[in-house]
């Protein structure tokens, strides 16, 4: 008989019925990226309804492009691995910061001028990977899953010195969609059992529907299909100065990109060489970012997010991840499904985030489980990163009175951990003015584990 599996799983082709699934739950769990980041724009710059609906339709349209392009890499745009593309947390507070300061033109150019940018950056930091060994994306994976713990966290719980903030309701909601999540993954095996975060989701959306917490006036209202507005703004206008944040976060995304990248491959059992994959991650990054600028939106990059899901079902086929793509942009041509994606309560949506977010944390450990934090090296790396990551985290506004430039790197800790990690690990393992610490046997350990890494 034939042998028809493919040699990695990422390449695996599911029957239909499993990949319209399994991409469903991709798209559940992201879903409230897209829709929060319009609404928060919206409601920072006063934006109409109508204008609104259009961003929405065009955020849901990149990131299902984005998705195809990073599942399929066509012309070396994509890693060819399961990723999901969602609008990011940090250049999204950046385009509100440069529209209030400038308008909403100068900030479409600011976003168009960073994806450029990337392209322009890219040869040079392909050739800093090596400094990205075990040790640096391990810590970066922690502080991406607190960060983002802490952000939903923050979604469940709602703005302090409001009437709803820490709504006993809210919080049990969304703790009871993170029980229903452990409840079928363990209970459940084969297929249903690798949907558990979406049964999660769609368990914790039953009980608030029970409850009167989901609201459905308006979802059948309204047109039946949307198409994203090119330049709903108006002509971009491009100031480098302006654009200079969004410009400096685009080297700290390339880091982030790195560490992704490392990550999902390790997850999927796929070997890959991070000098080749990582930039190819990147360029579809730049290019959806350019792109989304077009249509109004902030930049588009891969998400971590997906990372946790691939990690907790063990489906680890790119075409899942690419047909969720493809419901994305079914959901940004039909109106009605995207009104009814934002119907559902943010406490059902930030408790199924919780679950998926802290794999991406455990999954952080398990890579340093592999290096020997004995060693002098790694366990100042990892606390040196740990401590400039957490502090703008559990001492919020630890850097107030600092110069604004500063605070936008200070403020996001998994810029300041990322950076921190890199430097530290450069000054111990390739500033070589004074003998190695050849006392510590683990030392030498950490060296092979290390020499191990695709990185090196």
């Amino acid at each position: 008989m034939t042998n028809t599996q493919p040699a990695d799983p990422v390449d695996e082709r599911l029957p239909l019925r499993k990949l319209i699934l399994f991409g469903l739950q991709h798209v559940m769990v992201v879903a409230a990226s897209p829709i929060t980041a319009v609404f928060l724009v919206a409601k920072a710059l006063g934006l109409p309804s109508g204008l609104t609906v259009d961003l929405i339709s065009a955020t849901f349209f990149a990131c299902g492009l984005g998705s195809l392009l990073q599942s399929f890499g066509p012309l070396g745009f994509g890693a060819r691995l399961p990723f999901i593309m969602v609008p990011g947390g940090a250049p999204l507070v950046l385009f509100v910061l440069i529209a209030q300061q400038t308008d909403l033109q100068t900030a479409t150019g600011a976003v168009i001028l960073a994806g450029l940018f990337y392209f322009l950056l890219l040869p040079v930091f392909a050739r800093c990977l090596k400094f990205f060994p075990r040790i640096v994306i391990g810590a970066m994976l922690i502080l991406v899953a607190i960060n983002l713990v802490n952000i939903y966290g923050g979604v469940i719980v709602g703005r302090p010195g409001t009437p709803e903030f820490a709504n006993p309701l809210w919080i049990g909601l969304a703790l009871a969609t993170v029980a229903f999540t452990i409840l079928f993954a363990r209970l459940f095996k084969g297929m249903f059992g690798q949907l558990a975060v979406l049964l999660g989701m769609l368990a914790g959306a039953a009980l608030s529907a029970l409850l009167g917490l989901m609201n459905f006036t308006g979802v059948l209202s309204g047109p039946l299909i949307t198409l994203p507005t090119p330049l709903p703004f108006g002509m971009p206008h491009f100031d480098v100065l302006a654009a200079l944040p969004l410009l400096i976060f685009s080297v700290i995304s390339m880091a982030e990109a790195t560490g992704q990248t490392v990550a999902i491959a390790e997850v999927v059992g796929k070997e890959i060489d991070p000098r080749v994959t990582v930039p190819m991650t990147i360029r579809a990054d730049a290019l959806m970012s350019a792109l989304g600028g077009l249509f109004g939106t902030s930049m588009i990059i891969t998400s971590s997010e997906n990372i946790g899901i691939v990690q907790a079902t063990g489906v680890r086929s790119r075409f899942v991840t690419a047909t969720a793509g493809v419901i994305l942009i079914v959901i940004a041509l039909l109106a009605p499904l995207g009104r009814l994606a934002n119907a559902i309560p943010a406490a059902v949506v930030g408790g199924t985030a919780l679950v998926v977010f802290s794999i991406i944390g455990v999954m952080g450990i398990n890579l340093l489980r592999q290096v020997d934090l004995r060693a002098r090296s790694s366990m100042y790396t990892l606390a040196a990163a740990l401590t400039m990551g957490l502090l703008p985290i559990v001492v919020p506004g630890i850097y107030s009175r600092f110069p604004a430039t500063l605070q936008i790197v200070l403020n996001n800790g998994l810029a300041m951990g990322a950076l921190t990690a890199v430097i530290v690990n450069i000054v111990f393992e390739h500033l070589h003015w004074r003998p190695r610490d050849t006392a510590n046997p683990a030392m030498h350990l950490e060296t092979a584990v290390s020499d191990k890494h695709p990185c090196h």
